[in-house]
């Protein structure tokens, strides 16, 4: 694949530029407590892992539909062990809750 010095040098760029965002240090400043430091981490973490969870589920969603039109029982299968993986992923922290009871 053939490209042209102009795209080439959008390239570079834009690798440079993804480079310096990546390696410059920020500065980030702690709240007064630790403890709230460490569940506002854990929410943010379980927010990422409910969004990944959400689109398996759509992805699930979309392979059963396609299952059902094609009729292929290998590909139904699929997208029902990835909806329970979706299901599953989705409520990690409520099903880690009701493991702990706490």
């Amino acid at each position: 694949m053939k490209m042209s010095k102009k795209a080439k040098k959008i390239i570079a760029i834009s690798c440079l530029l993804v480079l310096i965002t990546v390696a410059v240090p920020v500065t980030a400043y702690a709240a007064g407590d630790p403890l709230t430091v460490v569940n506002n981490l854990s929410d943010f973490i379980f927010g990422l892992i409910r969004a990944i969870g959400m689109i398996l589920l759509g992805f699930a969603i979309v392979q059963i539909g396609l299952s059902l039109k094609s009729h292929d029982p290998s590909q139904r299968a699929n997208g029902f062990l990835t909806l329970a993986g979706g299901v599953v992923i989705t409520f990690a922290k409520e099903i880690l809750i009701l493991i702990t009871g706490g």
